[in-house]
């Protein structure tokens, strides 16, 4: 597909190259923010699984409104990841207590007053699998969020809504107040993702934070049902302007009849993508049939 074609497939891709960011996915959370106000008074972040750094950024730029000094971001990622400004990266495994201390020797000692995740693992297209797989990380990034985050501080993650994300919920719902879960409207409506917004953080007064079961796993099956009180359903919400772009449509190029549209390249490159070498392999052969 080139790259004309991509671009008016997406019109948040487009936008996202216009305004400087380095994903669409900066959108989403900046419209999770427009709904339930996630940035205020928060001068401590975290963000976990964070390549390419499209949310670092926003919590970079929208933080700094609530101090006069710079906001403290830390970025998580197992890949590297291009610096940014006001950002501290660490680059390790969030299922390793040595990660959450570096988080906090970065606040000098001091918790976060937000941590959010924006990952998922490489989705197979078998649904059922990709769920139980997106589940395991929210786990894993909330285990290693009971060790940063302060009482009454606020988690964000995406979610892949599936048939058993209730027993989810319900883990969620031990640690925090309110649980809820967000579609923003630059996320696609093909899409099983989803958002879940925890608030105000309050674990179990007998619960210590313990590495050595990362995923916290809880067995379930047909014959062991989340059901009664234990079933949780929390409410859901589509945020963002309603009147605004749609991720699902596809718009002209030419937005403005007085300026024609120009191809932007993306903000940032990967670092070290997947098809590198292929890339290598293509300019070298490229260049040796030109001699």
């Amino acid at each position: 597909m080139g790259k004309s074609s991509k671009d008016k497939r997406d019109v948040y891709y487009r936008l996202a190259k216009e305004q400087g960011w380095r994903a669409r996915s900066a959108f989403k959370l900046l419209q999770v923010n427009e709904e339930f106000n996630i940035f205020q008074g928060v001068t401590r972040a975290v963000d976990l699984c964070a390549a390419p750094g499209s949310w670092s950024q926003v919590l970079s730029k929208e933080l700094k409104k609530n101090s006069p000094g710079d906001p403290q971001v830390v970025a998580v990622d197992l890949q590297a990841m291009a610096p940014l400004p006001g950002v501290v990266q660490i680059q390790g495994d969030i299922t390793k207590l040595s990660t959450a201390e570096q988080i906090i020797s970065h606040f000098d000692g001091a918790q976060a007053d937000l941590v959010v995740s924006d990952g998922a693992p490489d989705v197979t297209g078998l649904h059922d699998l990709d769920e139980y797989i997106q589940a395991q990380l929210i786990l894993a990034a909330l285990n290693i969020t009971t060790h940063v985050l302060r009482p009454g501080g606020t988690f964000v993650a995406k979610i892949f809504r599936g048939k058993d994300v209730t027993l989810l919920y319900a883990q969620l719902k031990i640690f925090f107040r309110t649980v809820h879960v967000a579609k923003p409207r630059s996320s696609r409506n093909s899409s099983i993702e989803a958002f879940i917004v925890c608030m105000d953080y309050c674990p179990p007064a007998d619960y210590v934070p313990n590495m050595a079961n990362p995923l916290m796993d809880v067995p379930y099956n047909v014959s062991n049902p989340v059901v009664g009180s234990n079933r949780v359903i929390v409410p859901f919400v589509a945020c963002g302007d309603l009147r605004g772009f749609d991720a699902d449509m596809t718009y002209s190029l030419d937005t403005d009849e007085s300026e024609p549209y120009h191809h932007r390249d993306p903000t940032q490159s990967p670092i070290n993508p997947p098809y590198k070498k292929a890339l290598e392999l293509k300019r070298s052969n490229y260049y040796n049939n030109t001699l």
